[in-house]
């Protein structure tokens, strides 16, 4: 296929494929690579996401060897939480399948994809989790030098996970949200290649999610995706991605696409809740959802275009609300972390405000896995018994029911 342009998403303005830069440099607004108009799915390529969506993605050839296995995640139908919230049918898109337990594997690789084209030897993030965990790995298994900067108060929970790729792990004292863009800056001028939360080729890995909920649900899609949201380029991706598959007629629609965010901090849902179009720094951030716990983030603004262009809906969950979904989750067989069961308290939140109906279809997305924040257990009461071998005969006969 031809180079497809990155263009900006606010004035339109287009730059080469080859650009190594991730927003306009007229309005400083995140790009997008432009929407594939054509295209189809090699039905026989089904453990690669390259290989399979191929014709979705501007790449000559699939790079194999930059792969850890991403994509192809299970979404999991649970029938007896329909019944509970008298919905037609409920299902996870469970992210936690992921190489490193995280939906960020599919950005990270198609990053990768793209730093290798343009010639970097070295990459790099700035993030305290999953994206985190996700490039360190990738960078590991490709032999590619690569540096992860966290904030300085990262807590060795957290640290730990991500070290043991054994990155250039860099601990940044100082305003963590001006990272972001002094990390984007830098690297344009010391030649790493910044794969950051919403640049433009992670968000084309996150659109294989929604790819693969289309063929998941034999291309009937759902009525409503509730998307768990931080930076904004997960929620871009997913939505771009039923987009280009409705774009060339494989579904007939696109669903609702719902953006949740923690009470504790909320800033594109305060925006679009003011019917604004521009985000604004949320103060005092605090959440037990670390993982979507971001005070101004850089997608903020196209995420409300996006939202307001096709009827979407954004609504903040408590932590309470959040806690509580996680225990419920793990009680159907799925441990996540609290980030990914805000999208169940979305639903339920959304079924207790009558936006649901008995004959919709909901898919939540599980963006990341329990054992990332294995703090949370202190929130709960866990019980676990003892006893001596001896008593072992009478212990099981008592049942728990």
């Amino acid at each position: 296929m031809s180079e497809k342009a990155l263009i900006c998403t606010v004035c339109e303005s287009r730059y080469p494929f080859r650009t190594s830069f991730s927003r306009c440099p007229k309005c400083n607004e995140p790009l997008e690579l432009e929407e594939i108009g054509t295209g189809s799915i090699k039905a026989e390529a089904y453990f690669n996401i390259f290989r399979r969506y191929g014709e979705f993605f501007p790449f000559r050839e699939p790079y194999d060897e930059l792969d850890l296995g991403e994509g192809m995640t299970p979404l999991v139908w649970t029938p007896a939480l329909a019944k509970k919230y008298g919905i037609g049918a409920v299902a996870f898109k469970n992210e936690t399948a992921n190489p490193t337990w995280s939906f960020k594997d599919r950005g990270t690789a198609t990053a990768l994809r793209h730093a290798k084209i343009l010639g970097f030897s070295r990459i790099g993030t700035v993030s305290t989790g999953n994206m985190a965990a996700s490039v360190a790995a990738f960078g590991a298994k490709t032999g590619v030098e690569t540096t992860i900067l966290v904030s300085s108060d990262i807590p060795s929970e957290k640290l730990n996970p991500i070290a043991i790729y054994h990155p250039r792990l860099i601990r940044v004292h100082g305003d963590y949200s001006r990272l972001y863009s002094e990390s984007l800056r830098l690297g344009e001028e010391l030649g790493i290649y910044f794969m950051n939360s919403d640049v433009p080729f992670r968000v084309e890995g996150s659109k294989t999610i929604a790819f693969e909920i289309c063929e998941q649900t034999s291309f009937r899609v759902p009525d409503f995706v509730i998307v768990p949201t931080s930076a904004g380029g997960n929620i871009r991706g997913i939505e771009k991605g039923f987009r280009e598959f409705y774009k060339v007629g494989l579904i007939a629609r696109i669903p609702t696409i719902v953006c949740v965010q923690a009470e504790g901090c909320s800033p594109i849902v305060k925006a679009f809740e003011k019917k604004s179009l521009v985000v604004e720094r949320f103060s005092n951030p605090h959440t037990i959802a670390h993982a979507i716990e971001n005070p101004f983030p850089p997608s903020g603004n196209q995420v409300l275009r996006v939202l307001n262009k096709n009827s979407g809906v954004a609504l903040a969950v408590s932590d309470e609300e959040i806690l509580a979904a996680q225990k419920e989750l793990a009680e159907t067989g799925l441990f996540v972390q609290p980030a990914s069961a805000s999208s169940l308290a979305a639903l339920k939140r959304l079924v207790h405000d009558g936006a649901l109906k008995s004959n919709h279809c909901v898919v939540c997305v599980l963006t990341g896995s329990g054992l990332k924040y294995t703090s949370v257990f202190q929130h709960y009461h866990l019980a676990v018994e003892e006893c001596d071998i001896s008593q072992l005969k009478p212990c099981l006969s008592h049942s728990i029911s």
